[in-house]
């Protein structure tokens, strides 16, 4: 699943996505910091890993695997 970045917080590590069908998920620290990334930018596509009972535990890049 891909979605936008609508917000995010540098200080806390937190933010919210705007998906494909409109509605919008909030993310954790603990799923940013998982992605190895060091920021994200307003706009930016990412890629949404869920575990099995649908928690949101990792946002990437969409070309990272």
């Amino acid at each position: 699943m891909q979605g936008t970045v609508a917000t995010y917080d540098p200080a806390t590590r937190t933010g919210t996505l705007l998906l494909d069908d409109g509605s919008t998920v909030a993310f954790p620290a603990a799923a940013f910091d998982a992605s190895g990334l060091r920021l994200l930018r307003l706009g930016q596509r990412v890629r949404l890993e869920h575990d099995t009972g649908g928690t949101l535990v990792r946002i990437t890049l969409p070309t990272f695997r």
